[in-house]
């Protein structure tokens, strides 16, 4: 979509750095636009999130949110946890501290991740069990912040990251929420903080456009990439962007490839960006992505703050068996074999949620109903096995517990979730069974 912002563009594209003229009318082809715009996303939509949790209630840095249950606002989350966040903000004199409670027999972890979605550590018991609770202080790298004798040290990509807590409801919801208030995070020093680069607000089913480019250089460099790919990447950006601002036209041009692109991606990107098995996407190589910056674009696409196959493998689902698109007029059922049900391939939990799409948000229904796990009161088969139905209303022949309600009339998407998994779902050798269509 264009935006009356052209004129600032072009002005501010004369101020790029080292770069001819000759070569900022430079005009790319199509697979150049749409793959710097793929690397550039992942940015945009990390900047998008920090500027919706910065408008929320009583936000501040270094200060927790500890959200209700069943409730988060961010796309394709886990209903399974208490959750709690923080935007984390330090800089060469300070520190922000995070405070860590014992746990024991329930599924926790502190995500920390960087500006691009990349998963700079999970502190909990298994990741870290000489210090499984106490005070880690994050710091920048290269900080020279005094520590406290005692106190974890975990240096960060850059001044900004995203801290995302989980602890497992495990049945217990009460004891689940008294332990996600136990979390803390305090400051040491006084961090002199940035906003955010201004990016236009955009959703998953209105992504943005050739907008993308402006401010190219401020939202580059507001927070390091750690990917091996970013140095070349970011030069082709750069190129794209200088076309896109050389002329009026160049910039129609270049946000008519992305319009005619974007709504590809929106329906392809689950079963093209990683391992497409049995029917789902198999996102074992999430949250540390080396070369694959499409991957990780995607995973913010699909859910943003996407954690590692040390924590949680993702199952994603837009299709049924036969690679029809799950729509909510119709029955489906997931069946799993008695000797092959899900709580098999998992040392912690697992779960599913519907969530609709392209928007990959949790729908209403009157049964507050959105997901199950291995706590939730299913009744098995006969036999020992497990349907999960799946329609507008109950499915008939399969126990109305074992019902998840889809928005009649409208599309859906299925996220399976397999925390601390085995091998099976590590290597994408297990997967959900196919969604099998009933009428």
């Amino acid at each position: 979509m264009l935006r009356p912002i052209f004129a600032s563009i072009v002005v501010a594209s004369s101020l790029m750095l080292g770069v001819p003229a000759s070569a900022q009318a430079r005009k790319p082809d199509e697979k150049i636009v749409t793959d710097a715009y793929l690397y550039l996303l992942d940015r945009a939509l990390v900047i998008r999130q920090e500027h919706l949790d910065r408008n929320g209630k009583d936000f501040a840095y270094n200060v927790i949110r500890y959200n209700p249950l069943a409730s988060a606002d961010f796309t394709n989350p886990n209903f399974d946890v208490a959750y709690f966040e923080a935007w984390l903000a330090v800089d060469d004199s300070s520190a922000a501290v995070v405070e860590i409670p014992e746990i024991k027999g329930r599924y926790y972890t502190v995500q920390i991740l960087d500006e691009w979605g990349e998963v700079i550590t999970n502190i909990n018991d298994r990741t870290f069990p000489s210090k499984p609770f106490g005070k880690y202080a994050l710091v920048k790298p290269g900080s020279t912040v005094a520590i406290p004798e005692g106190m974890g040290r975990i240096e960060l990509h850059s001044s900004k990251a995203k801290l995302l807590g989980r602890v497992e409801l495990k049945g217990d919801p009460d004891t689940a929420v008294k332990l996600q208030h136990a979390f803390n995070v305090t400051t040491i020093g006084n961090p002199k903080i940035a906003p955010p680069p201004e990016m236009p607000l955009f959703s998953q089913a209105d992504l943005i456009g050739a907008e993308i480019f402006d401010n190219l250089d401020e939202r580059l460099a507001s927070a390091l990439d750690i990917s091996p790919a970013a140095a070349e990447m970011q030069q082709q950006v750069r190129a794209v962007a200088a076309y896109s601002a050389s002329s009026k036209e160049a910039y129609a041009e270049i946000d008519a490839i992305l319009q005619k692109f974007i709504p590809q991606y929106r329906e392809n990107v689950l079963v093209t960006t990683v391992p497409y098995v049995n029917h789902w996407a198999c996102a074992a190589s999430a949250g540390n992505y080396g070369w694959e910056y499409q991957h990780r674009t995607g995973a913010a696409y699909t859910g943003i703050w996407t954690n590692n196959p040390r924590e949680v493998v993702y199952f994603g689902a837009v299709n049924d068996g036969q690679d029809k698109p799950l729509e909510g007029s119709n029955d489906y059922v997931i069946h799993f074999p008695a000797d092959g049900l899900p709580g098999t391939v998992v040392d912690a939990y697992w779960s599913v949620i519907l969530v609709d799409f392209p928007g990959y948000r949790a729908v209403q229904n009157p049964l507050k109903r959105y997901n199950f796990n291995n706590h939730s009161p299913l009744v098995k088969e006969s036999d020992g096995s497990l349907k999960i139905a799946i329609g507008p209303k109950p499915v008939p022949g399969i126990a109305e517990s074992n019902w998840l309600p889809a928005p009649e009339g409208k599309r859906f998407s299925l996220t399976f979730r397999t925390y601390v998994p085995k091998e099976g779902p590590r290597t994408c050798t297990w997967t959900p069974p196919a969604i099998e269509k009933l009428n």
